[in-house]
């Protein structure tokens, strides 16, 4: 159902690569509620994924990027300015721990995959910020969104140095909030419950996370479609004073010490 509520809102999706993607489903959603917007991702992820479906389904235009590359986000925003003018949202949707993809344990990690990961996953958020503030590219009131993972906050088996990609991003939305609040520019993270995308289900481990939080939250699991109507609403008019939070969207998973579905399948009851 639509109901208008990004109705002549520009923007750049980051980080759609098939229809598994959380970034996907926000682009369908932006588009459903009648926002424009670039689709931007990694060459890499432009030769593995189906963004040219994405794109036809959303009247989208596709710019290439790396988003560590601040030369690459300096044309890709320099176009966007050329086609819309100013931006009224961005979602960073970007996250890859080379250190997982190889199987390195947390205790033995490779520095370099680590610098790499961390890039990716959490600096490329900075050097898009830092970006459209240089070129003071926001309208007021406009929304920027990173998604997260609790394990910023909370150990969880495997996620390995995605963990700490997670935090550090999480930072860079309080940190660089400050400055463009002074801009009337809300900056928030979104932790989404374990989400079964190309990324997530690449860690070790991640179908139990998902059964697990699924029991653990009284709302169940939060879908990526539910993830997308979450970012719409934040990208809407509607949420102009929440700026600096990481938001949990995980079925209050967040909350729960232990659940009765748990405390019932340890002791053996149904």
């Amino acid at each position: 159902m639509s109901y208008g509520l990004l109705e002549g809102k520009k923007g750049i999706i980051f980080g759609a690569l098939n229809n598994q993607s959380i970034a996907w489903k926000v682009a369908e959603r932006c588009h459903e509620e009648g926002a424009e917007f670039i689709l931007s991702n990694a060459p890499i992820g432009l030769r593995m994924g189906e963004l040219n479906e994405l794109a036809e389904k959303t009247g989208s235009e596709i710019i290439g990027a790396d988003a560590t590359s601040v030369e690459d986000l300096e044309k890709l925003f320099d176009a966007a300015e050329e086609k819309y003018g100013k931006l009224d949202f961005i979602l960073h949707s970007i996250g890859m721990s080379v250190n997982v993809r190889k199987g390195r344990h947390y205790t033995d990690m490779n520095y370099d995959w680590t610098a790499k990961g961390w890039d990716i996953s959490a600096g490329s958020f900075h050097k898009i910020l830092q970006t459209v503030w240089k070129k003071d590219l926001m309208n007021e009131w406009a929304s920027i969104l990173a998604l997260s993972y609790i394990a910023a906050q909370r150990n969880f088996p495997d996620y390995n140095d995605m963990a700490d990609n997670k935090a550090y991003l999480e930072s860079i939305a309080r940190s660089f909030g400050v400055y463009f609040g002074e801009r009337k520019v809300r900056v928030n993270t979104i932790s989404q419950s374990p989400t079964p995308t190309t990324a997530g289900t690449g860690v070790k481990g991640f179908g139990g996370f998902i059964s697990f939080a699924e029991d653990m939250s009284p709302l169940g699991n939060a879908t990526a479609d539910e993830c997308a109507d979450f970012c719409v609403a934040m990208f809407s008019d509607l949420t102009r004073k929440i700026t600096m939070q990481n938001l949990y969207h995980d079925g209050g998973f967040s909350a729960m010490g232990v659940s009765q579905k748990v405390i019932d399948r340890y002791t053996g009851e149904n």
